[in-house]
């Protein structure tokens, strides 16, 4: 039987656990999914805060999904990961894992002492330039430690950590392709954070995360109509909230329609910034679409005002596309209602050790 591998994605709302395995020819097959939500500020700006709030649910992901295997891999995000696409004079890859440490000392703000390195040559130009690109990824070691302490606390041996934005990569080169030149951002809408990765023809040009995501929506709700987080939340997905509350007025979908749009407005131009500082590297770049994921994708609104925003089609990710699955065991409609927010832990579930992320 093949190995298995967890791709574990601790979220800031929530938990997601996928496991693939091998199907036919390069396929992949869905052998188990799950969700469990976290508490709120259970990990704020991409640190821990609730470290015993994320070993229980990992723990129950894994008793409730009859989960038997035990190698994760995970991701991280947020300021403690810096990714810097650097300008090197041509070397052997020898050589470049020898003299990284000293090159990363100016492309980063942490001490080299303080950060995991690792890098990716993206092309290696001709031998008359002597130059080639290559793609440098630094993480905080504290910040690493904090995700396999707790993976390690819940019984699993965490192999690999990714990076997010590497992560939805993996998941969209799983189920899609670039056409050569095409520009295409991968967009990954969040509780607390948004990834960007901007690819082109293919390969990583842009990455970013800004502090945003769909607390924002909940926040709005809560200020402007004066209701609790867990109403906010609701409102915010569609719902009603309870018929209890008799101390305010009744609240109209309308109400709520509006605060999603503006905020969604807002949103999609802290989005449309970063992209446009990518355009801006070289004359005559266009984006080409947008592959919109995270829990946050499916919020009313968002898609409309990033299509007007940034002027480009943009499309929900589907993860499961090109997977393949028993629907006796795993209900159609409700990996189509989850699928947005499972790009990085499909991702993370195609990786293996050994390979390089995408």
């Amino acid at each position: 039987m093949a190995r298995g591998y967890i791709g574990l994605d601790i979220g800031s709302h929530s938990i997601k656990v996928v496991e693939l395995k091998p199907g036919k020819g390069a396929s992949w097959r869905l052998h188990k999914f799950g969700l469990h939500k976290l508490p709120a500020e259970a990990i704020v700006d991409g640190a821990i805060m609730n470290s015993s709030a994320i070993v229980e649910g990992i723990r129950d992901l894994i008793a409730r999904h009859k989960i038997n295997a035990r190698e994760v891999i995970t991701s991280i995000a947020g300021h403690s990961v810096i990714i810097k696409k650097i300008t090197l004079p041509a070397m052997t890859d020898e050589e470049l894992a020898e003299s990284i440490q000293w090159e990363a000392e100016q492309y980063i703000p942490f001490s080299v002492n303080d950060v995991y390195l690792d890098t990716q040559v993206l092309n290696r130009t001709s031998a008359e330039s002597g130059q080639m690109e290559v793609l440098l990824v630094a993480a905080k070691k504290d910040i690493i430690q904090e995700y396999t302490a707790v993976i390690n606390e819940a019984g699993l041996k965490p192999l690999i950590v990714d990076v997010a934005a590497f992560s939805i990569e993996n998941c969209f080169d799983l189920n899609s392709e670039s056409a050569p030149n095409e520009i295409v951002a991968l967009v990954n809408v969040g509780a607390s954070l948004v990834n960007i990765n901007i690819l082109s023809s293919g390969i990583t040009s842009f990455t970013r995360d800004i502090n945003m995501g769909g607390n924002q929506f909940t926040e709005e709700i809560q200020k402007q109509l004066n209701v609790s987080y867990e109403e906010a939340e609701a409102l915010k997905l569609g719902g009603n909230i309870s018929s209890a509350q008799s101390t305010t007025e009744a609240i109209v979908p309308q109400e709520v329609g509006s605060i999603l749009r503006s905020t969604s407005e807002s949103l999609a131009v802290e989005i449309q910034r970063s992209i446009d500082f990518y355009l801006a590297t070289a004359a005559g770049l266009r984006l080409n679409r947008v592959v919109l994921s995270g829990g946050t994708a499916k919020i009313t609104g968002l898609v409309d005002a990033l299509e007007g925003t940034l002027n480009t089609k943009v499309e929900l990710s589907d993860p499961f596309r090109n997977i393949s699955f028993n629907p006796k065991e795993f209900d159609p409609d409700y990996l189509k209602d989850l699928a947005p927010m499972s790009a990085v832990a499909v991702g993370l579930a195609s990786r293996r050790l050994g390979d390089k992320p995408a």
